[in-house]
């Protein structure tokens, strides 16, 4: 095959580029599993341990953006897998989405997430015409609620004890993103 030119390319920055899921890729999904910190910020909830076989099929599901949760693989411009983004919950109708993140271990606090967020950002709101970014972090999560008023989100509100682990209610941190309030955001950062 010959020498992809990514110079224009929409799905990247000067440090990162989001690609699609390949097979290939389980690996990395099943080897995520085992950072259970990480993974109770993501789901809200102890995983069962994790299987070759779900891995693998997880790489499978989402090869080709068939579904309503669009799966991207973040790849640093040295071609380094440094963890996956998805674009969720999206309802045409009302405007609305949700983004979902996660950065390998070796590769956090390196901006690589708040980049590919911002990526996400400018698909869903002026290539698919979404109106609002809708999201929420455990309480205690202060790296993604940094990251979240970073890319220009407002603090909305907590819904109290609405999470049950490691034997305590814990709060979810609702954030929110208006498309104009993020082109207000992008114009104070240039």
């Amino acid at each position: 095959m010959r020498d992809i030119n990514y110079s224009d390319y929409f799905w990247q920055d000067d440090a990162i580029r989001l690609r699609a899921i390949q097979p290939e890729d389980w690996e990395g999904h099943y080897l995520n599993r085992f950072d259970t910190a990480a993974r109770r910020l993501v789901d809200c909830l102890v995983e069962l341990p994790p299987t070759i076989a779900e891995a693998k099929s997880f790489a499978e599901t989402f090869t080709d953006f068939s579904s309503n949760r669009l799966m991207f693989t973040i790849d640093n411009l040295q071609g380094d897998n440094v963890g996956g983004i998805n674009l969720n919950s999206i309802d045409e109708r009302n405007g609305t989405f949700s983004i979902g993140i996660q950065i390998d271990r070796d590769h956090r606090g390196m901006g690589y997430g708040t980049r590919a967020v911002h990526i996400l950002l400018r698909y869903a709101f002026f290539e698919r015409r979404l109106h609002k970014f809708n999201d929420h972090v455990l309480e205690g999560n202060e790296a993604s609620a940094a990251m979240l008023r970073k890319v220009g989100c407002r603090q909305e509100g907590v819904r109290r004890q609405v999470y049950y682990m490691n034997g305590r209610y814990m709060d979810s941190v609702l954030f929110g993103l208006t498309k104009d309030e993020y082109v207000e955001h992008l114009s104070k950062l240039n």
